[in-house]
């Protein structure tokens, strides 16, 4: 008899688990509250879909900080090579980028998405849109609220991949997460990840910057230290470089109440070399005239000097020059959740087995953004998405007595398209073949 399966969600993670678990002739019912799936990816390669990144295993692994040790042996089995594996069985050619970024010829998303949803409804998985979980019953039965009103559904196993609490638009609200501490699952709190941050801007700041980028600067936070640029926003501070540390001072305003980030405007030169600039004679030129011309400062970055330099300050060499490469920014709070790239947060692997089945709901899976972890943009966050539903898929094949495709089956097995083939390929016996 054929067995089913529900997967919740139609992001990465949940379509990445439905095609894993169909590959084995399962029955399986993909739900999602949009009216499409896959609009939180779609959004993300709005601006060229960076799938994943070429770091070596180790400095990979290294990306998911203390859960770490939760999220490697998922990127073991399906990690950044593997992906690119998956990506080129769709048809589709991948390239890295100068940063290491790996991206899809053409940058986009919707030609992977098209071509990945053909061969899951080629496959028979079935897709119920429109349809929003409101909760599970003790006996595990769901409950979808529909434009047709309320309906229950059973199945044998149940994947999870709701995502976090970002992007609520885009269906991901994590209403899920009530619902489940009431069952006795644990959750951490969700809360922003690869955020912006508000600042104290003044009024005359705040007019003149705002939208304002600041490029080819440090930024220390505690021992981080990364170069690149962010931007100025009505409210503060956003954009890669934030994004970068954001989990760092996201903290340490949550321990301490507020935050100060460090930029380094001039990291191209020595403190030496500005004292010795700012101490020569201006003549009649203004300091601002003197700060463009012979130092490069100028516009936003001579606007943030202003802004948290004293008039004191501004007029001692040693001091002005102590501040431009060592210049404090207060922080005040994260922007919230909702305006979020990502979430921090969610159900705790703990919480999990091996297999990311809930150790007190046997048959039901999590995979994706609902699990606590965070990493920074990079291509990071969707593969730990897609390996984590890699991981699901294959935790409800052994749950339902089914068996991880191995080279053995592979060979022999038949009425099994190339696609699913290609997916069983590289989630073999689980050896890491990023390193």
């Amino acid at each position: 008899m054929q067995k089913s399966v529900a997967i919740i969600g139609g992001g990465p993670a949940g379509l990445m688990a439905a095609e894993i678990i169909s590959a084995r002739g399962a029955r399986v019912d993909v739900y999602d509250s949009m009216p499409s799936v896959g609009r939180k990816f779609l959004m993300a390669g709005k601006s060229g879909l960076n799938i994943t990144h070429s770091d070596s295993f180790e400095v990979f692994v290294s990306r998911y900080g203390k859960r770490r040790s939760n999220i490697e042996p998922l990127l073991k089995v399906f990690g950044s090579d593997q992906l690119r594996e998956w990506v080129h069985g769709l048809g589709i050619q991948t390239f890295i980028g100068t940063s290491g970024r790996v991206f899809p010829m053409g940058m986009k998303a919707s030609p992977l998405l098209r071509a990945w949803l053909g061969r899951l409804t080629d496959s028979g998985i079935t897709f119920h849109l429109r349809h929003k979980l409101t909760g599970m019953r003790p006996d595990k039965s769901l409950q979808f609220e529909t434009p047709n009103g309320d309906v229950t559904v059973n199945a044998e196993a149940i994947v999870l991949a709701l995502g976090g609490g970002s992007w609520r638009r885009l269906g991901s609200d994590g209403a899920w997460a009530e619902w489940l501490k009431q069952a006795g699952v644990g959750i951490e709190a969700l809360r922003p990840s690869n955020c912006g941050f508000d600042v104290a801007w003044s009024e005359h700041f705040r007019e003149k910057y705002e939208g304002h980028p600041i490029k080819s600067v440090v930024l220390s936070f505690g021992e981080f230290r990364g170069q690149g640029e962010f931007i100025v926003t009505k409210e503060g501070v956003e954009g890669g470089l934030i994004y970068t540390a954001s989990a760092l001072m996201r903290d340490e305003i949550d321990a301490h109440g507020k935050a100060v980030m460090t930029l380094d405007l001039k990291p191209d030169r020595a403190l030496e070399w500005l004292v010795d600039k700012l101490s020569r004679p201006r003549g009649k030129r203004s300091l601002a005239s003197y700060l463009e011309k012979s130092l490069g400062i100028h516009s936003v970055k001579a606007g943030l000097l202003r802004e948290f330099v004293s008039k004191e300050d501004f007029t001692n060499a040693e001091r002005l020059a102590g501040f431009i490469k060592a210049l404090p920014v207060p922080l005040i709070a994260p922007r919230p959740l909702d305006e979020a790239i990502s979430s921090a947060g969610g159900v705790t692997f703990e919480s999990l087995d091996e297999n990311l089945m809930l150790k007190n709901m046997p048959g039901v899976f999590c995979a994706g953004e609902m699990l606590d972890w965070e990493a920074p943009t990079g291509g990071y966050l969707l593969t730990a998405c897609f390996s984590s539903g890699v991981a699901a898929g294959n935790g409800v094949l052994k749950y339902l007595g089914s068996t991880v495709f191995n080279r053995k089956t592979q060979t022999s097995a038949t009425n099994t398209s190339t696609s699913s083939v290609q997916v069983s390929r590289i989630d073999t016996d689980g050896k890491n073949k990023n390193r």
